[in-house]
C-alpha cells in the first residue's frame, strides 16, 4: 500500500521487520522482491509522485570544484522512483575482470565473485525492461549483424558487445500499481533523520526518527534497516548519525564517503573511416523490440597488458557547439539548448556558458540549408522519442564524410582522497548538507591515454581509416564535463576489512548488525558500465539474503529508549 506520511500523527511509532529508506531503483526492487517474503516491510520515500522544489532542496550541498562536479542536487531526484525518473535507460552488466583485484588499479577487488552477481542479472534486466540478458551481438541476434566498422578486426578492441536500453523505465511509475496493491507499506514524504543506537548495545540501531517537511515527527521501529538513498545521500545519512564511534554510523575508521567514483567520459578527436568497407554506428532492434548498440571495448587481456582500467568507446557525431559541422540536426539541438534538461544540456555548451562565440547565426544557417534532413529527423524524433513508450535512446547522426568524433566511457580508479563529507550548512531538518570533493588520479589519465593510443594504432593497422587527436588534451577532455552525471559510486564500499570498507559482502555495515546499504555506494570499483543494472541485481541479491540467512524474524523490534537523544 502507498500512503502519505503527512497523515501520520506526531509521536506515532510504526513497527516493522524491515525498513527500506529510499524508493528509487534499489529500494523499489527490494520492496518488490520482498512482497511475498512474509516480512513486514516499510519503505520511506522523501518525495511524492511529482517534483517538489522544497523536497528536492534537501539534496543541495556544496562542491570543492564546480568545474569538476555539478551541484549535488542535480542528476538525482528526491521523489517516488528516485533518479529512474530521469535516467537515459542504458543497461549493461559489469565485466568479470571488474571484480578482480588488479595490481595496476589501486584498491580494486570485490569481496564477492562475478558469478554471485551474474545469477541476478536476468531478473534485473526484466525489472529494467531491457529484454533478455544477452549482451553480445551473437547472443542477442539470430542473424549476423552488419559490421560496425567493415574490415576492422582487432585483438585489442572488440566490436560485438552491446548496450541495451530500457524504455527508460521510471520505477515509481512502472511499479506503483503493484506496490499500491501489495502488503509492503510505502510512506511518501517521509524523511529519515536519525538512526540512534539502541540503548545498552553498540551493535544495533534502535527506532528511526522520521520527519515530514513542515510537519510531524514520528518513529519507525524495525528489526533491520536498508539505506537505499543513492551514493551521495547514503554517506550523508551515516555521517549525520554519530554511531558507536561518535564519528558517524559505520565510520569508526573514517571510510564513509571515501573512494567516491563516477566514470571518466568525454568526446575527443576525429575518427576518419572513409577507408572502411562500411560503417554502422546506430541502433539495432532485437526481436523483443529492445534498442541495442555496439561499441568498441578494450578486451580484458589488453587492459592488463596496457595496465589500463576498463574502457569503451562509441562512434559519435561531430562536436555540437561548433557550427562548422554544417549539420542542421546538430545545430537545431544547439539552438534548443536552453530547454534541454540540465544533464544533457551541459554537453551543448562545450564547457563555456555560451559555447562558441557568435555561433548562433551560423547554426541558424545550418538549419535552413539542411532543412529537409532536419525535418526528417524531427519527424523521427517526435514519433520514436517524444510520443513513444519505448524511446529511441539518443541522437544518431551519420556524417556524410564518415568523420566521427569518439565518445569514451572509462572506469575510474578508487581513490580515498575523492570523498563526500559533511559541510557546515544545514537543511530544513537541521541535518548537515554534504560537501563533495571529487578527484581523479594519474591512473585515470593513463587509462584513457593508453586506450586511445591503442585504438588509433588498431584503426590504422586494420586499414579502415585514421583516428587523430591531441594526446596533450586527453586530461582536459576527460574532465571537460567533470564527474559523469548521476553515477555516484563507492562511498560505502563493500569489503572484508572494516578498516578499508563500510559494509561486508552481504552489504551490512561492519559496525551495526541491523543496518544494510543498497545501491552503487557499495561498489568497490565502477567498471565501464552504467550502474543501474548492477544496482538492481545487487538489490535482488540483498533481498535473498534478508529473506534467508539474515533471519530478521529472530531480531527483536526495538522498544527500549534510545541511547542517544532524538
Amino acid at each position: 500500500m502507498i500512503t502519505d506520511a503527512r497523515e501520520i500523527p506526531a509521536g506515532t511509532q510504526l513497527r516493522a521487520d524491515l525498513c527500506i529508506v529510499g524508493a528509487g531503483a534499489a529500494g523499489i526492487t527490494l520492496a518488490l522482491a520482498l512482497e511475498e517474503s512474509g516480512l513486514d516491510v516499510i519503505v520511506l520515500e522523501s518525495g511524492g509522485e511529482a517534483p517538489e522544489p522544497e523536497t528536492q532542496q534537501l539534496y543541495a550541498g556544496t562542491v570543492a570544484n564546480a568545474d569538476l562536479h555539478p551541484p549535488p542536487d542535480n542528476y538525482r531526484v528526491r521523489r517516488f522512483g528516485g533518479s529512474t525518473t530521469l535516467w537515459g535507460g542504458r543497461c549493461m552488466p559489469l565485466d568479470a575482470l571488474d571484480f578482480e583485484a588488479r595490481e595496476y588499479v589501486a584498491h580494486s577487488g570485490w569481496p564477492v565473485a562475478f558469478a554471485d552477481v551474474l545469477r541476478y542479472y536476468p531478473q534485473a534486466n526484466a525489472l529494467c525492461e531491457a529484454g533478455e540478458f544477452a549482451y553480445t551481438a551473437e547472443g542477442a541476434f539470430a542473424a549476423p549483424l552488419r559490421p560496425m566498422i567493415g574490415g576492422f578486426a582487432s585483438d585489442v578492441f572488440s566490436t560485438h558487445t552491446l548496450e541495451r536500453f530500457s524504455c527508460p523505465t521510471d520505477f515509481g511509475q512502472r511499479y506503483r500499481a503493484r506496490l499500491a496493491k501489495g502488503r509492503v507499506r510505502v510512506l511518501q514524504h517521509a524523511n529519515l533523520c536519525r538512526l540512534p543506537m539502541l540503548a545498552g548495545t553498540t551493535r544495533r540501531v534502535g527506532a528511526a526518527q522520521v520527519r515530514v517537511v513542515g510537519g510531524a515527527t514520528f518513529e519507525v521501529a524495525a528489526r533491520a534497516y536498508v539505506l537505499a538513498t543513492g551514493g551521495l545521500e547514503v554517506p550523508r545519512l551515516l555521517l549525520n548519525n554519530p554511531g558507536p564511534s561518535g564519528r558517524g554510523l559505520g565510520n569508526a575508521h573514517d571510510v564513509v564517503g571515501r573512494y567516491y567514483m563516477s566514470h571518466l567520459a568525454g568526446t575527443i578527436g576525429t575518427m576518419d573511416l572513409a577507408a572502411a568497407q562500411s560503417v554502422w554506428h546506430g541502433y539495432e532492434v532485437s526481436e523483443e523490440g529492445i534498442y541495442c548498440r555496439r561499441r568498441l571495448a578494450l578486451r580484458p587481456e589488453q587492459q592488463a597488458a596496457l595496465r589500463a582500467s576498463n574502457f569503451i568507446a562509441r562512434l559519435h557525431h561531430p562536436r555540437i557547439p561548433d557550427a562548422g559541422h554544417g549539420n542542421g540536426i546538430l545545430s537545431a539541438l544547439y539552438l534548443a539548448r536552453r530547454i534541454v534538461p540540465y544533464e544533457y544540456a551541459k554537453r551543448l555548451y562545450d564547457g563555456t556558458p555560451e559555447g562558441y562565440a557568435g555561433s548562433t547565426l551560423a547554426h541558424l544557417k545550418n538549419v535552413v540549408a539542411d532543412a529537409p534532413n532536419t525535418a526528417r529527423f524531427l519527424s523521427h524524433w517526435l514519433r520514436r522519442r517524444t510520443l513513444a513508450a519505448r524511446k529511441f535512446p539518443s541522437v544518431i547522426v551519420r556524417p556524410a564524410n564518415l568523420r566521427f568524433s569518439l565518445d569514451f566511457h572509462a572506469e575510474q580508479e578508487p581513490n580515498p582522497a575523492s570523498r563526500v563529507t559533511l559541510g557546515s550548512e544545514t537543511d530544513a531538518f537541521g541535518q548537515r548538507r554534504i560537501h563533495v570533493d571529487w578527484r581523479y588520479t594519474q591512473q585515470d589519465v593513463a587509462t584513457v591515454s593508453r586506450a586511445l593510443a591503442a585504438l588509433a594504432h588498431e584503426v590504422e593497422r586494420a586499414g579502415v581509416g585514421r583516428f587523430t587527436y591531441d594526446p596533450a588534451q586527453v586530461e582536459a577532455e576527460m574532465t571537460r564535463y567533470g564527474a559523469y552525471g548521476g553515477h555516484h559510486i563507492g562511498t560505502a564500499r563493500m569489503g572484508h576489512d572494516a578498516r578499508t570498507s563500510v559494509v561486508d559482502a552481504d552489504c551490512r555495515l561492519h559496525e551495526a548488525d541491523n543496518v544494510y546499504v543498497a545501491g552503487a555506494a557499495v561498489f568497490p570499483t565502477s567498471g565501464q558500465a552504467n550502474p543501474t543494472l548492477t544496482i538492481v541485481a545487487l538489490a535482488l541479491r540483498l533481498a535473498g539474503h534478508l529473506k534467508g540467512a539474515a533471519n530478521l524474524g529472530a531480531l527483536p523490534v526495538p522498544t527500549e529508549n534510545h541511547s542517544e537523544p532524538a
